[in-house]
C-alpha cells in the first residue's frame, strides 16, 4: 500500500507540473576563455565547417539565435572587417528511457510483499512478482546541445570556447536554443571554472502538448 500511494503521489506532482503555464530550460554549461575583455568595437564573422555547409537551412537558423545572444553580450556581426570569426554548432539526440519495472525479467515486488526478481506482466508486476496492473509508458528525451568558439582572425586562435547541454521530453525549438544560446554565453567573456547550471522558465508553448 505504501508503494502505491507514493506512485500516486507521482502522478499527482506531474499532473500538478502539467498545469503550469511556464517551463523550465535548466542548462549544463562549461565554457573556455583567454580573454579578459572585449575590445571596444569587436565584431565578428560567421565560419562553417563542411558538413555545416550541407545544411544551411539548419545553419543559418542557429546563426540566427547566436547572432542575437552575440549582440547582447557585445559582439556585432561584420563580414567585412571582423576581429573574430565566431563557429556554431547544434548536437541532437534522441533516446528512450525504459521503465525498469515493465514487463521482463527484473525485480518487483511479490504477491505477499516481498521483493525480488522475478517476471513481471507490467509495472506492478503480475507475474511471479508484483501487483496487478499497468505500467509506466517510456519516456522519449531529446538531449541537446549546442557550442560556440569564438576565434581571434589575427592569430588564428581559438580564445573562447563554449557548450551548453539540456535534455527535454521535446525537441528544442527556437525559443528554446535560444535560452541554451544566452545561456551558453552567460557571463562572456569570462568563463568560471567547471560546469555550472543555467536555469530559466519560458511561457510554455499550448502545441508542445
Amino acid at each position: 500500500m505504501k508503494r502505491i500511494a507514493a506512485l500516486f503521489l507521482v502522478a499527482a506532482a506531474a499532473a500538478l507540473a502539467g498545469c503550469s503555464t511556464t517551463r523550465l530550460v535548466d542548462s549544463d554549461v562549461q565554457s573556455f576563455s583567454t580573454l579578459p575583455a572585449i575590445p571596444p568595437g569587436a565584431s565578428y564573422r560567421f565560419e562553417r565547417t563542411l558538413s555545416q555547409q550541407t545544411v544551411p537551412v539548419q545553419q543559418n537558423m542557429l546563426e540566427t539565435v547566436a547572432q542575437q545572444s552575440l549582440e547582447r553580450v557585445g559582439l556585432k556581426h561584420d563580414e567585412t572587417s571582423p576581429t573574430y570569426s565566431v563557429q556554431v554548432g547544434l548536437q541532437a539526440q534522441r533516446r528512450v528511457e525504459y521503465d525498469p519495472f515493465g514487463p521482463g525479467f527484473g525485480p518487483g515486488w511479490g504477491p505477499y510483499g516481498g521483493f525480488g526478481p522475478g517476471w513481471r506482466r507490467g509495472y506492478y508486476g503480475g507475474g511471479f512478482y508484483g501487483y496487478p496492473g499497468g505500467r509506466f509508458p517510456d519516456r522519449v528525451i531529446y538531449a541537446q546541445q549546442v557550442g560556440l568558439t569564438v576565434r581571434d582572425i589575427a592569430s588564428g586562435r581559438i580564445v573562447y570556447e563554449t557548450h551548453a547541454a539540456h535534455d527535454s521530453l521535446y525537441p528544442a525549438d527556437t525559443q528554446v536554443l535560444t535560452v541554451m544560446m544566452d545561456s551558453a554565453l552567460f557571463g562572456f567573456p569570462q568563463a568560471p571554472v567547471g560546469v555550472r547550471r543555467v536555469n530559466v522558465e519560458i511561457p510554455k508553448v499550448s502545441s508542445a502538448r
